[in-house]
């Protein structure tokens, strides 16, 4: 069965290594353009493409994807199927190509979490349970029809990054175990609306919209709880911030204490050495690891030494 993979980002590599090392063909990949990074500003590759120049297979990068000149490209290498992982949204003429559809693999239990931050969501509401999903692509944004599912526990105290590192695997594992199923004939689709909850209900799914820079500002009048699920949830990137003394403060981990404060949410108690932390409405965030506007990251005690608060 002829493949052709699309995704940018480290996470969508584990999968494109998952199947060249299972034996299944990816004739192509389509991945980002390059794109300007760094103080230097040269033209960097995404991860995708630099596993792809690795292991000799074809890239296309189109810049947009309704481009005839890319379609008919993409038509030539008469893929059976494609895999999405970690890539953009795509127009019918690109998804409804081959012959067995297009399939995609999401971080998040469908019909939950979907959207753009399916992780970061999951933890900032405090999820103790994840997980990956297949499914075949259908107009509307990750409501395709479900062909696999796998659960993971969300540790205490785990950031999206960890939990991120963890699905990649996972994640790579049901890519597998999907293109062999399709390749074998011997799958179930289940539409997303048929799934219930566990009273019998129809689910109310939960979404996970973009994160952008408002997302991130903490509100420190909430439950110490929700703030350091905030925290974690968006550590290590974008990560959540504060302000101090005038400056934003970005706080990248932190622990907590159920304790309640004699000051007002959003002040802070430190002894100028060891801690610093700041009140929420039911105990106290206490920073461990930050970066304030124009300076490095650097863990709390270090920064203690050399800020006057």
């Amino acid at each position: 069965m002829r493949i052709v993979f699309m995704g940018t980002p480290d996470f969508a590599v584990a999968s494109l290594d998952a199947l060249i090392r299972s034996g299944k063909e990816v004739v192509a990949v389509v991945t980002a353009p390059d794109k300007p990074a760094g103080r230097g500003q040269k033209l960097q590759q995404s991860a995708v493409k630099q596993y792809a120049v690795e292991h000799q297979l074809p890239v296309l990068q189109p810049v947009k994807l309704k481009d005839e000149a890319f379609l008919e490209e993409l038509r030539a290498f008469k893929a059976d199927l494609q895999v999405v992982v970690a890539f953009r949204m795509l127009p019918v003429v690109v998804w409804d190509m081959p012959p067995k559809g297009t399939i995609n693999l999401h971080g998040s239990l469908l019909p939950h979490y979907r959207g753009a931050a399916p992780i970061n969501w999951a933890i900032i509401n405090g999820e103790q349970e994840t997980g990956v999903t297949t499914f075949f692509l259908q107009h509307e944004i990750d409501t395709g029809n479900i062909l696999f599912a796998e659960k993971m526990a969300i540790g205490e105290d785990e950031t999206a990054g960890d939990v991120h590192d963890k699905l990649m695997l996972v994640g790579a594992d049901l890519v597998v175990k999907t293109v062999t199923a399709i390749e074998e004939n011997n799958y179930q689709e289940k539409p997303q609306d048929e799934i219930l909850a566990a009273d019998g209900s129809p689910l109310e799914a939960k979404h996970a919209p973009k994160i952008f820079k408002e997302t991130c500002l903490i509100n420190w009048d909430k439950p110490v709880r929700d703030v350091y699920n905030h925290i974690r949830g968006l550590s290590p990137y974008p990560a959540a911030f504060t302000h101090l003394a005038g400056k934003t403060l970005k706080v990248y981990s932190a622990s907590y204490q159920l304790e309640k404060p004699e000051i007002a949410p959003g002040e802070y108690l430190s002894d100028g050495k060891s801690f610093l932390k700041f009140a929420c409405r039911d105990g106290f965030i206490l920073l461990d690891n930050i970066q304030l506007e124009g300076k490095k990251r650097i863990g709390i005690e270090e920064f203690l030494r050399g800020y006057r608060l």
